[in-house]
């Protein structure tokens, strides 16, 4: 096999998707997809690495995300969650930061509006949103709290006349550097139960404070938050959110682009290991054209297909109405189980860069800290 002979721009399966699981997507939704497969090959992969490298959240590629219009696919738009999943995986397959902003904004932070909201407070809120002229986060993790949080929510909320007053800490809250609003969960010091407020970034006591020195997600902007005796209005109350159990139907509708998020990190690493396979040439021949990579290869490729496997069919039972929270609950350890398998199969090509590979130019550095987090 020599060199001069590949063809690095038509590649076998260039998507990844070795059992054609797109081809399950309607009309429609293929044509939207290679639409946002182009937007992201054109705006996001350029500088994923710089940002990244940086730390810092590339803030001009936000109206270029309004203008694509990716914002609540489902319930808004009206695709199918099969289609929602497999688009979340690609924006992850392109940059997993860009793709957590997203999660964030559209799943966690929309989510909540849509879900717990008045029709009234919707009708306020949510075109702001969808445009993204207001940018959300979702503050739900505390210093002390993270998976226990629904019993031992410590950021309180007290009611003082038409208002609320909060106050607390939040802790790994995405976007909150620069969002316009987050919906903080309180636990309502009458009742023990935890409630939802939307609030203002502006709104006197609230701060938030970059979280540095991260050695995954660099792109994206967690925060610390305090908040001291910060004045909520009572509008901003989000009417449906009255206990955990409430907050949890939140967290429900997301499992899914989470899970799926763990199947386009795959595709990513399959992505940066077989180009540079190809490339990188030892012997007189691309290392692609050697057993042992190609073992690895095949290894990384069979991860990443049988977690697509099970998100497509996940994905099938949820449009249908038949998904069990059983069923919900399991991608959350599967899919990163094999990310954990794609990482080790990331290590062998990685270790054949040899000092290629103390440089990052084509991101495997970021894409195997990132499948750590």
């Amino acid at each position: 096999m020599s060199k001069a002979g590949i063809d690095i721009s038509n590649l076998p399966y260039a998507d990844g998707d070795f059992f054609a699981f797109e081809q399950l997507l309607s009309t429609k939704e293929k044509d939207r997809l290679a639409e946002v497969r182009e937007f992201l090959a054109r705006e996001v992969k350029p500088i994923a690495v710089d940002c990244w490298n940086r730390g810092e959240f590339p803030m001009e590629l936000i109206p270029k995300l309004a203008e694509i219009d990716l914002v609540s696919p489902v319930k808004r738009q009206g695709y199918s969650n099969l289609f929602a999943g497999i688009l979340h995986a690609e924006a992850t397959r392109a940059d997993t930061s860009i793709a957590t902003f997203m999660g964030v904004h559209d799943g966690l932070f929309t989510g909540s509006i849509e879900a717990l909201a008045s029709q009234e407070q919707q009708d306020a809120w949510l075109p702001d949103i969808y445009a993204l002229k207001k940018i959300g986060a979702f503050g739900l993790t505390e210093p002390l709290g993270g998976s226990d949080v629904a019993g031992g929510t410590r950021t309180t909320a007290r009611r003082q006349g038409d208002s609320w007053v909060l106050n607390g800490a939040k802790r790994w809250i995405g976007n909150a550097t620069f969002s316009d609003w987050v919906v903080i969960y309180a636990r309502d010091i009458e009742d023990d139960q935890v409630k939802g407020f939307l609030v203002d970034t502006k709104t006197e006591g609230y701060r938030a404070t970059k979280i540095e020195n991260k050695i995954s997600m660099r792109t994206v902007q967690n925060a610390d938050i305090t908040l001291e005796n910060v004045v909520v209005p009572g509008f901003f109350k989000l009417a449906n959110a009255n206990s955990f159990r409430d907050t949890n139907k939140v967290l429900k509708v997301t499992r899914l682009s989470v899970a799926w998020q763990a199947v386009g990190q795959q595709l990513a690493a399959f992505d940066v290991a077989r180009r540079y396979a190809v490339e990188r040439s030892q012997f007189g021949r691309p290392i692609a054209s050697f057993q042992l990579v190609q073992h690895q290869l095949v290894q990384m490729l069979g991860n990443t297909v049988s977690s697509m496997g099970m998100m497509v069919r996940l994905s099938q039972l949820e449009d249908a109405g038949e998904a069990r929270m059983s069923s919900r609950r399991w991608p959350r350890r599967s899919p990163p189980h094999a990310c954990v398998k794609v990482l080790r199969s990331a290590e062998a090509p990685g270790r054949q860069r040899d000092r290629h590979g103390l440089r990052d130019g084509q991101g495997l550095r970021r894409r195997r800290s990132n499948l750590l987090l």
